[in-house]
């Protein structure tokens, strides 16, 4: 007989919101796999509950070591919960490793559901709610976030991300300078803690409210691109998506037809767009795409239709 692993989800903040099966699990547990042993403590303190089992850490730095001793315990018969700080374990957590080694062993993987800060945001934030993806986190270098960013410009589901703090106000400028300024969004701070806190408004409000300092634990929940009616988008507003596509890596005519079709509009419309943008820029965008033109081989100034 193989053991069982237990995927325990816990508080994102209050203690209060542990469910009473959690608590059951950790009492009956042969072995405990924490991401930090000290929070977990403080939880089962909380909870009023002593783990009969051992207890280990299993954490991003001993994951890939940890992994087989676990699913060694599992074959031969433990039960095995594992916990997070906060939240379900292997969602931007550790946990997957196990979770496949298990999977691979023929061990049964359960669940306790718990809180989700992902959930949580989506219904606060006050943005559709019925088709959303998340997207975790961000990468840190600038150059990785805005080509992570701009693999989701066309994104007609709500986004969701998790972020840390003192890089939250560069996410939010490289989410206006991508999405553009107006896009709405909500930045959800230290969520069902005493200090909790929802800020909507557009993508440049945010950013220029979160350079005063952010703190906590931040989860940033952006509106999809959505649906727009025929002629919604002005001539700025499509050149600027078809140099977002370009900067992505996509060729010109490509660019141009794909926001045509997400626009509702002629390809000509879009094409003279970008012309007029470009005839008519100054500045840093008018140089950016001129040099890219020069290194695709076209001539400043032209663009293929």
């Amino acid at each position: 007989m193989t053991g069982t692993l237990v995927l325990a989800g816990t508080p994102i903040g209050d203690p209060s919101d542990a469910p009473p099966r959690l608590a059951a699990e950790l009492a009956a547990a042969d072995l405990v796999a924490a991401e930090d042993t000290r929070r977990l403590r403080r939880l089962t303190q909380a909870l009023g509950v002593e783990p009969p089992g051992r207890i280990v850490s299993y954490f991003e730095g001993n994951e890939s070591a940890r992994t087989p001793e676990l699913a060694d315990a599992l074959a031969g018969g433990a039960r095995v919960v594992l916990v997070t700080d906060a939240g379900m374990p292997s969602v931007s957590d550790p946990g997957y490793r196990l979770v496949a080694a298990a999977v691979e062993r023929g061990v049964r993987v359960t669940a306790v559901p718990g809180p989700s800060a992902v959930l949580t945001a989506l219904a606060v934030s006050g943005l559709p709610v019925d088709r959303f993806c998340f997207e975790g986190f961000l990468p840190r270098k600038q150059g990785e976030r805005l080509g992570r960013l701009r693999e989701a410009v066309g994104e007609r589901r709500t986004l969701v991300y998790f972020e840390s703090p003192h890089r939250v106000e560069a996410t939010l400028r490289a989410m206006a300078e991508v999405f553009g300024p107006d896009r709405e969004a909500a930045v959800c701070r230290e969520l069902t803690k005493t200090y909790e806190q929802v800020r909507r408004g557009p993508l440049q409000e945010l950013a220029e409210w979160a350079a005063e300092g952010v703190r906590g634990e931040i989860t940033v929940v952006v509106r999809g691109a959505g649906e727009p009616d025929p002629g919604e988008l002005d001539a700025a507003e499509l050149a600027r998506r078809v140099a977002v596509r370009e900067e992505a890596g996509e060729r010109r005519k490509e660019a141009i037809a794909q926001v045509a079709r997400e626009a509702s509009v002629p390809k000509r419309e879009v094409f003279d767009a970008v012309v007029a943008h470009k005839s008519g820029a100054g500045g840093k965008s008018g140089a950016t795409h001129e040099a890219g033109d020069r290194q695709g081989g076209r001539a400043p100034g032209k663009a293929n239709s």
